[in-house]
């Protein structure tokens, strides 16, 4: 199997925001961590990946000096992270009409390797759903990363967080956009996540009478999707930059296996 990764770089912290005095108006994805851009690591994870044949960087210029031979595109930033995804997807399609599966990657999970890349797309390769969701075990990210501080979901026999390297059909992105919009909105706000889901569902969670398989089954049906939640064993995946203290943490991590 081969297929192309979309990169989302779009994000340009705004004064006020956690990481604008790290950034100052320029873009999260080139923040450096222990001697490169972040995007980079992500891009050294992809190059190294088996199954990432291209890889489509959205919202950064080429001057943006990433080194690897799978970046076939730039694309620049677009109205919202929807447009960003459409773009990208739209163009895997533009290189081959035949392209069913796109791995959505974001910028800022540096700890990333090609093993984990392999990981997701060789298990979405087991069914045929619009969208494959990572989600990592509250005890795994917490080996990986004592001092991460996500935020966790609890289901029946497990409490998990969001991965941010997940994997969409491409006919997700010619289909319902409705969907993805409210998707989209509702990524950081428990409300909104709430009124998507389904007030009953989320009655559900939070009495823990609910497990993976069903909270995705009802969040699907009402989305009117076909999703599938991957219990991902990499606390990488989800160990994303949004604060500083998590750049930070990465920049100390990384520095680690980085040879001096």
């Amino acid at each position: 199997i081969s297929m192309d990764a979309v990169v989302t770089a779009g994000g340009i912290p705004q004064p006020g925001e956690p990481l604008y005095e790290y950034t100052q108006g320029q873009s999260k994805a080139l923040l450096d961590i222990a001697g490169k851009p972040m995007v980079q690591w992500v891009v050294d994870a992809l190059c190294q990946a088996e199954v990432v044949e291209r890889i489509i960087m959205v919202g950064l210029p080429p001057e943006s000096n990433l080194q690897c031979s799978k970046i076939v595109d730039f694309i620049p930033n677009q109205a919202s992270m929807l447009e960003n995804i459409r773009a990208g997807v739209n163009k895997a399609l533009e290189h081959n009409p035949q392209t069913q599966h796109v791995l959505l990657v974001s910028s800022d999970i540096p700890a990333i390797t090609g093993e984990m890349v392999d990981w997701v797309a060789q298990k979405a390769q087991e069914t045929d759903d619009d969208a494959y969701y990572n989600v990592i075990r509250r005890e795994v990210m917490e080996a990986r990363f004592p001092n991460s501080k996500r935020s966790y979901t609890r289901l029946r026999g497990m409490e998990v967080c969001g991965g941010d390297l997940n994997l969409i059909h491409t006919r997700m992105m010619t289909g319902n956009n409705d969907v993805w919009e409210k998707i989209i909105a509702a990524r950081k706000n428990v409300f909104k996540q709430a009124a998507l889901i389904g007030y009953d569902t989320l009655l559900l969670l939070m009495l823990r009478l609910i497990d993976l398989d069903q909270a995705v089954n009802m969040v699907s049906k009402r989305l009117g999707i076909k999703g599938r939640g991957l219990v991902c064993p990499y606390a990488e995946i989800g160990m994303d930059v949004d604060k500083p203290f998590q750049l930070e943490l990465l920049r100390a991590d990384l520095s680690r296996q980085t040879p001096a």
